[in-house]
């Protein structure tokens, strides 16, 4: 499991992200790159990681669900997702 300082920087950047969008599509279409250097780091995109959204883990990520394999495994096995069921053929 994540520190929940981790989960917190995640959401800080998210926000920072949704907060800048508008002015670096302004500074991408005018072409000034200059600009983009005075702009905070985390305000870009790129350096946004996807997490699960409960522990916190960054790898193993499955978008649909934003849940880690290993949450999503315990949570479709204890009937927690609705339509997910266990394969057998």
């Amino acid at each position: 499991m994540a520190k929940e300082s981790m989960k917190a920087r995640e959401v800080k950047r998210a926000k920072l992200v949704a907060k800048y969008a508008a002015r670096r599509a302004a500074l991408k279409e005018a072409g000034d790159w200059a600009g983009f250097q005075k702009l905070p780091r985390n305000s870009s995109k790129i350096r946004l990681r996807n997490r699960c959204k409960l522990t916190g883990r960054p790898r193993g990520y499955i978008r649909q669900f934003g849940l880690s394999r290993n949450t999503f495994r315990e949570m479709a096995l204890n009937g927690k997702i609705p339509g997910v069921t266990k394969a057998s053929w």
